[in-house]
């Protein structure tokens, strides 16, 4: 099993993460979104369809004292998470289920926080090789329906932080209307560029305007000119020190 497995350095190597060698690989999109959530020591945390853990591991090595849940729809990736959990001395709470039939005693419960990586691809479109990466980013289950759970999971006025494709915007925002005040971060590549993901936090029966921030511009220059990742300051400080990703404070700003 470990032969299919690598083990690869998230945060500067603050955690590190066993996941498939092919199949889902979680690249820098789980970082961007664990370094976007407000969270506070001692508030509780729900990750849908958590994968191998990445982003909710992220979170905990930058805030202490969460109580965390994960929910994998696939055994193997549930059984990961799991793994990473402890491997990294995190306590995460990982429920194998499909999100549209919780289960009864997490349907009870409400949450500080609730984040998602939404699947990426049309229900539609090219399978995927490998039946684990297709199943982790095929839109199986509409987007709006992820909205709706995670809405209805999260206490009055937490908040709701997902990460997704530009395109996807639209049909984020229509799920959320009337239902939770949205602030949108688009992730540009570099300067120039068409921002091809957003974060959206929403917070949920707020009554805030609609907020569109600056983009995040993602690497230095025009171009790679060779190996490397040559992101800007402000990425790096996420992506390598655990920094936090402060919207509402932008916002503001």
């Amino acid at each position: 099993m470990t032969d299919a497995l690598t083990r690869d350095a998230f945060l500067d190597g603050r955690v590190q993460i066993w996941q498939p060698r092919t199949g889902y690989r979680a690249a820098t999109d789980p970082v961007f979104l664990a370094a976007a959530v407000p969270a506070l020591p001692g508030q509780s945390v729900l990750e849908l369809g958590c994968g191998a853990g990445v982003a909710a591991l992220c979170l905990a090595a930058r805030v202490s004292g969460l109580a965390l849940t994960g929910v994998e729809l696939q055994p193997c990736y549930a059984t990961l998470a799991r793994r990473n959990a402890a491997a990294n001395g995190a306590e995460l709470d990982v429920i194998e289920a499909d999100l549209r039939s919780l289960p009864p005693a997490l349907r009870a419960r409400r949450f500080d926080h609730v984040i998602a990586n939404p699947p990426y691809y049309a229900a539609h479109g090219p399978a995927a090789a490998d039946a684990g990466r297709d199943r982790a980013l095929r839109e199986d289950t509409p987007l709006a329906d992820w909205v709706d759970v995670a809405l209805r999971r999260t206490r009055d006025l937490g908040h709701v932080t997902l990460i997704h494709l530009t395109e996807r915007l639209p049909d984020l925002l229509a799920a959320f209307h009337a239902r939770a005040s949205c602030t949108v971060l688009p992730l540009a590549a570099r300067r120039a560029r068409p921002a091809r993901r957003v974060i959206v936090q929403a917070r949920k029966g707020a009554r805030a305007p609609f907020t569109l921030l600056p983009p995040l511009i993602i690497h230095q220059g025009d171009s790679h000119p060779g190996d490397g990742e040559f992101f800007t300051d402000r990425v790096r400080a996420l992506m390598r020190d655990a920094g936090a990703l402060d919207m509402a404070a932008t916002a503001r700003a």
